[in-house]
Formats: C-alpha cells, structure tokens, sequence
C-alpha cells in the first residue's frame, strides 16, 4: 500500500517546467481535512520568476480554500533528499510551523519538523495581527 501524498508528489515532479536547472521538483500538501493540493516548479529565463514546487502548491491550496497544513512532501531525484528552499520554509511556516516536512528521493527520504528547518521563524503573531 502506497503513500497517498508521496505519490502525488512525484506524479506532478513529472510535469515541473526545468529547462534551464534539470532539477525537477514535485510538491504534495495535505490540509487539516484531508485533502491533498499539488505544484511543480516552472522555471523562467529571467531566474528570479522561477516558482518552487512549494510554493505552487501553496497557492493551490489557499485558493480551495485551505489554511492549515498537516504535511508537505517535496519530490526531487537528489541524493540525500533536499528539503524545501528558505523561502519556502519561511511560507510553509505560514501555515503551520509544526508541519511534517518529507523530502523523497527515487532512493531514500528524511522528514523535519518544518520549525527543525526553520527555527527563527516568524508570523502574523510576531507582526501584531
């Protein structure tokens, strides 16, 4: 039996748009009810356009609707697996500083706790909101 959100992620890293880097990412989120929203990066000449897998995903999910998260699985084929980039750390902790974040590689996977990653994070609670 298969995991559900591991699937998902490495069925969208299929599809991620990466041209320029060869660095495929899928990006699997699973919300507080259960449900799961995908995202792959797409890649832009001009860099600093690129989208992460994650925060693809991310928007995904908030336009359904979705504000808590349960668990993210990052898809890539680096060996160790990679987790998230500093930004996307930073927006996962939006969401959820207590997170399970996995990273899975054709090979091997590890797992954070997103505030492991992100220690120093902050929110809207540090804002005054």
């Amino acid at each position: 039996m298969g995991d559900a959100l591991i699937d998902a992620a490495r069925a969208v890293q299929l599809k991620a748009y990466a041209p320029y880097s060869r660095f495929y990412v899928g990006a699997a989120i699973e919300v507080e009810d259960g449900r799961i929203f995908t995202g792959c990066n797409v890649e832009n000449a001009s860099y600093g356009l690129t989208s992460c897998a994650e925060r693809v995903a991310v928007g995904n999910a908030v336009a359904a609707g979705a504000r808590k998260f349960r668990r993210v699985v990052v898809a890539t084929d680096a060996h160790p697996p990679s987790p998230p980039c500093g930004a996307c750390r930073q927006l996962l902790s939006e969401f959820g500083n207590d997170l399970i974040v996995e990273s899975v590689s054709p090979k091997e996977s590890r797992s954070w706790r997103l505030s492991e990653l992100l220690p120093l994070s902050f929110g809207p609670e540090d804002l005054g909101r």
